[in-house]
C-alpha cells in the first residue's frame, strides 16, 4: 500500500494537471528524448514568449488526469513525455514544437493533444505547424476585407484630382 503522503501529492498532481487539460485551448504532448539542456533552454523562452506553459509530465498521473477531463490518451502516453498546453492562441504549442523540431532534426516528436476539444493524432498537430499565428491569420483576413475598400478609395481620389485637375484646363480654353 502506498504511503498516504505520497498518495496524496499524487492526487494533487492529478487534479493540477485535469485543471489544465480543462481550461487549455490546446494541449500537445511531445516526446523530448534527446534534447539538449540549451535547446530546452531556448524552447522553454518561446513557449514563454507565446503564454504557453511546458513542463515534464509523468504518464500514469497525465492519464489520469485526462480520463478525469474526458480524453483516452493511453495510447500516446508512454516514454517520455512533456506537455505544452495554452488558454491563449490554440495553435501556438503546435506551432512552435513544429518550427523548433525543423531547425533541431529528432529532437521532438508530437504524440497527439487536443485543440479546442477536439483530439487530435500528431499528424494534424504537425499540420498546424505550417499555420501562421491566430493574430496573422486575423490581420490577413482584415487586409482582405481592406483590400477592396482601399482600391474604391484609391479610385475615387483619382477622380477627384482629375476633375480638379482638369477644370483649370477647361476654363483656360475658354478664355
Amino acid at each position: 500500500m502506498p504511503n498516504a503522503k505520497v498518495l496524496e501529492s499524487k492526487k494533487a498532481v492529478v487534479e493540477n494537471l485535469t485543471g489544465k487539460i480543462k481550461e487549455a485551448t490546446s494541449v500537445v504532448f511531445v516526446d523530448y528524448k534527446g534534447i539538449t539542456v540549451a535547446q530546452d533552454t531556448a524552447l522553454r523562452k518561446q513557449f514563454r514568449e507565446a503564454e504557453v506553459e511546458y513542463g515534464v509530465v509523468k504518464n500514469t498521473l497525465t492519464r489520469f488526469a485526462a480520463k478525469d477531463a474526458g480524453y483516452d490518451f493511453s495510447e500516446v502516453l508512454n516514454g517520455t513525455t512533456a506537455m505544452a498546453s495554452t488558454t491563449g492562441d490554440p495553435i501556438a504549442p503546435a506551432r512552435i514544437i513544429c518550427e523548433f523540431a525543423k531547425k533541431n532534426k529528432n529532437v521532438l516528436t508530437i504524440k497527439g493533444g487536443i485543440v479546442e476539444g477536439s483530439v487530435l493524432t500528431a499528424d494534424q498537430l504537425n499540420g498546424f505547424g505550417e499555420l501562421p499565428s491566430k493574430n496573422a491569420l486575423v490581420a490577413q483576413v482584415l487586409g482582405t476585407f481592406l483590400a477592396p475598400i482601399s482600391s474604391l478609395a484609391f479610385v475615387l481620389d483619382q477622380i477627384r484630382e482629375q476633375k480638379e485637375g482638369g477644370a483649370p484646363a477647361a476654363e483656360a480654353a475658354e478664355a
